[in-house]
């Protein structure tokens, strides 16, 4: 069975840093890209950052520059730095493992993120 565990998430101060991990199961990670999501409160789901099994990155323009995402294939593991964080920033992220070129089959549970200002 595939699954994806969030965690890092917590409560920090408008300015600080977070790092989030996202640990898969075997079968999950090999070969996949990987994402971030985020929703906050009363708002729809958004793409944060997403990373392919070579390295290659992409970001949403909200977090481009402060955010960095990252992975270890050997440990089967994605990352989420997150630092200059604001109160926008504040949602559940998850991650998610990305099939073909915008589809998303196996997401996390989510970690919470709140950022207070």
């Amino acid at each position: 069975q595939v699954q994806l565990v969030e965690s890092g998430g917590g409560l920090v101060q408008a300015g600080g840093s977070l790092r989030l991990s996202c640990a898969a199961s075997g079968r999950a990670f090999g070969g996949f890209a990987m994402a971030w999501f985020r929703q906050a409160p009363g708002k729809e789901r958004e793409f944060v950052a997403a990373i392919t099994w070579s390295g290659g990155t992409s970001y949403a323009d909200s977090v481009k520059g402060r955010f960095t995402i990252s992975r270890d294939n050997a440990k089967n593991t994605v990352y989420l730095r997150m630092n200059g964080l604001k109160p926008e920033d504040t949602a559940v992220y998850y991650c998610a493992r990305r099939v073909g070129a915008l589809d998303y089959d196996y997401w996390g549970q989510g970690t919470q993120v709140t950022v207070s200002s």
